[in-house]
């Protein structure tokens, strides 16, 4: 056989493998089977309350509730960069949990399919969702089961192609999706070591890595439980690196300034919880046992040291940028942060604050953008906010005093430019 012969057949197998794959990925998706629970599901008034509390550790209402409609009804828009997801209906309505069993609901935590067969957008953050124990399904979907049933039809969700097809589902899957061993997070659930317990909170109720995972392209990563940090999508905000302390890592903190952050929203050490992070404090984690709390901490704090790719050294930045700046500080920033940025009674420090330090300005464009408000909760009941200058900042202006900001008083960040500040600003899903 001639070697154009042979280059012919090679090309050939790699076409018919190539159909078969996708022949195989397009054909119809047949539910899967589960064995069913381990005890009849029990709807008693103990097995609802624990099922409640589960729905607000995994803060469910915040993806499946209009803003001002009624709670876990569903109809939430979710924007991504593939076009727009639709929170479910939780409640026992026709259009959401009415022809549910307790097998469909945990094969939708834990293998990420509904009820007809059909892959659920990992919109839903099924990496997670997986690592739930059987138990704790049964006790949340009976707490579901017990609200008061809305029948209003959930929008169809508005994907792109192929994005909107089971065939790309199927291939994301491939890439980013594993299931997790159901036996261990039984032994993790209800474990009285503080380590297993934090981590199945994080990696599964939590859902942690949901925001704070780096995404490619497609929306994934290798490892879809890192918490390595990354932009969330559509969003804008940058969720810092869990892994390095000059990030988001809390290592070397005392325990009781991980709780209080998680519990009130601000910690003794005067870290603020702002952005989506305030939304996670206000509605989900300050609702959380101290117990609960504590093995979080605990978890947190062993993560490995992992500093962050290191960023070329910065240009200094032309004297007009700090010229500008400087005026925009005084006039707006230096009555609460302090003529030399060392923070003015509850107002924070900005000089070594490592939020104003992170190679992404992402979070202080959103924050002088938008304003920055720590979360109202039962411990810091009022706390101080910052009011927002989007009105009165244009981006040179925004850029200038953030450049100001970034390489005064001992700070080394990167300069901020008119395009960065233009580009975080448009690409805001708000």
């Amino acid at each position: 056989m001639s070697r154009r012969s042979l280059a012919w057949a090679a090309a050939g197998l790699v076409a018919v493998a190539l159909l078969g794959t996708l022949a195989w990925l397009a054909r119809p998706v047949d539910p899967i089977t589960v064995a069913p629970a381990p005890s009849p599901l029990v709807h008693d008034a103990t097995t609802i309350e624990r099922g409640r509390y589960l729905a607000v550790q995994g803060n469910c209402q915040g993806c499946h509730t209009v803003r001002g409609g009624t709670a876990f009804a569903g109809g939430r828009a979710i924007p991504t960069p593939f076009g727009t997801v639709y929170g479910g209906n939780l409640t026992p309505g026709t259009s959401g949990l009415a022809a549910w069993s307790a097998d469909d609901f945990w094969r939708a935590l834990h293998h990420g399919q509904s009820r007809d067969g059909r892959w659920l957008n990992p919109v839903f953050p099924i990496n997670n969702t997986t690592q739930i124990a059987r138990a704790d399904s049964d006790a949340l979907f009976a707490y579901f089961r017990s609200l008061p049933a809305v029948d209003a039809p959930v929008p169809s969700h508005e994907l792109r192609w192929p994005y909107n097809t089971q065939m790309a589902l199927r291939v994301w899957r491939a890439l980013y999706f594993d299931e997790a061993d159901p036996a261990a997070a039984a032994r993790d659930t209800g474990s009285t070591d503080a380590l297993r317990r934090g981590a199945y909170l994080v990696n599964g109720l939590g859902h942690c890595s949901a925001c704070h995972v780096p995404r490619n392209a497609l929306g994934g990563n290798g490892d879809m439980l890192s918490l390595s940090g990354g932009l969330i999508p559509m969003q804008n905000w940058l969720a810092p690196s869990l892994l390095d302390p000059a990030q988001g890592g809390v290592q070397d903190w005392a325990v009781d300034d991980i709780v209080a952050l998680l519990q009130t929203g601000r910690a003794g050490n005067g870290a603020i919880a702002t952005g989506p992070m305030a939304e996670v404090v206000q509605h989900s984690t300050q609702h959380w046992a101290d117990a609960d709390l504590r093995a979080m901490a605990a978890y947190l704090q062993q993560l490995p040291l992992t500093a962050a790719a290191r960023q070329p050294e910065p240009k200094a930045p032309d004297t007009r940028a700090l010229s500008a700046g400087g005026q925009r500080y005084e006039q707006h920033c230096a009555q609460c942060h302090g003529e030399r940025g060392e923070g003015v009674a509850v107002y924070p420090p900005l000089a070594g604050n490592r939020a104003v330090l992170l190679g992404s300005p992402a979070n202080l464009v959103q924050t002088v953008l938008n304003g920055g408000f720590g979360p109202a909760t039962a411990g810091h009941p009022r706390p101080f906010g910052m009011p927002p200058f989007v009105l009165e900042l244009s981006d040179q202006d925004l850029a200038d005093v953030l450049t100001y900001v970034r390489t005064q008083w001992g700070n080394a960040a990167a300069p901020v430019s008119a395009l960065d500040v233009q580009q975080l600003r448009a690409g805001a899903g708000r």
